[in-house]
């Protein structure tokens, strides 16, 4: 494998893990604030215990994705920057005012209720921006003036990729985010939450997948050479619908004599679907970053650079893993802490 593709393959890992948490952690924060006012369940308080330490390690893979972009393809993060400046603009503010609202959610009582709203709202609108980005890359969209480029508005508005890719990102979002609150609850003890959650993710499957057929139909007549690539590696994208499709099914699965549905099978299946699915779409895209305009070797760093770079996320890994490993230990598998919301009820 060429150093240019290692480079690549680097940074979809960090926007592959990226996504599947942030979207779990931003549909958190949209289910705290559905079900705040419920006073029969504690889906509320669920997603609440889930957020309190898990958006602060969400946005770790975001400033690796960042800085990974910014080291293998600077010319890509000079193109990008440039073209990108408003919607990423809008999703810093975002992201600043989320995770000031986050902490003042949980230290300010008497305004809890306002700031779980604020904080789920924002968790809706930051997704939608970032996927948003997608459809652009695929050409059509921008445009040149001697060296300057800049992005036709008024294409983006009226494209049907660019709202099915939105569609399909927010549905993904509520989906993961649903089945990994089933299971958390389930792993708390809680089955009445757990029932709540799965139903939701029952709803939500068949969502996600009507957005995802819908966001590779509009790429026929809008991206026809991603399209001809995704025709060459279909077998990433069959083996992505079976995953889909065994993981739905295990909400049905027995867990026992009178428990249903299997949701740790089912997290895991679905991300392995999301897995094959995004790497096919990436491979697709391939070579190209913004189409025809820049590829993945023209943006592309010096070797020094490249093998420095490395280096330092090897190095930068091999301390965060078992960080991260201890951190599922604490938070996602001990009972106690789990359990302090029935106790606080």
């Amino acid at each position: 494998m060429s150093e240019v593709y290692i480079a690549i393959l680097i940074i979809w890992v960090f926007l592959f893990v990226y996504a599947i948490a942030g979207s779990i952690d931003f549909g958190a924060g949209f289910w705290a604030m559905f079900y705040q006012t419920s006073k029969e369940t504690q889906a509320s308080q669920i997603a609440n215990r889930y957020l309190s330490p898990s958006w602060e390690v969400t946005n770790v893979f975001l400033v690796l994705l960042v800085i990974a972009l910014v080291g293998f393809f600077p010319g890509a993060a000079f193109y990008l920057g440039t073209l990108m400046i408003l919607p990423v603009s809008l999703v810093l503010i975002l992201l600043a005012i989320r995770s000031a609202f986050m902490v003042y959610s949980f230290t300010v009582k008497k305004y809890t209720r306002t700031l779980t709203v604020i904080s789920g709202l924002t968790g809706l609108l930051i997704p939608a921006l970032m996927v948003s980005i997608l459809p652009v890359s695929i050409g059509g969209f921008i445009a040149s003036s001697g060296e300057r480029h800049f992005i036709l508005f008024n294409e983006v508005l009226t494209s049907p990729a660019v709202y099915t890719h939105i569609g399909f990102g927010l549905a993904t979002e509520l989906f993961l985010s649903a089945l990994l609150l089933s299971d958390y609850a389930r792993e708390a003890g809680n089955e009445e939450v757990y029932g709540i959650y799965r139903k939701n993710a029952i709803v939500l499957g068949p969502v996600t997948l009507l957005f995802a057929v819908s966001a590779l139909l509009t790429l026929i007549p809008e991206a026809p050479w991603m399209v001809e690539t995704m025709m060459d590696i279909w077998y990433l994208f069959a083996l992505s619908l079976a995953a889909a499709v065994i993981g739905y099914s295990t909400l049905w699965w027995r867990s026992g004599k009178t428990n249903r549905g299997r949701p740790r099978i089912a997290v895991l299946l679905i991300v392995l679907q999301f897995g094959l699915a995004s790497f096919g779409y990436g491979l697709s895209h391939m070579p190209y970053i913004l189409y025809p305009d820049l590829t993945v070797y023209e943006a592309f760093t010096d070797p020094v650079m490249f093998r420095w770079l490395l280096y330092g996320y090897g190095g930068g890994l091999a301390i965060l893993i078992p960080a991260f490993i201890v951190f599922w230990r604490l938070f996602m598998k001990d009972k106690k802490y789990l359990q302090i919301n029935q106790e606080e009820k």
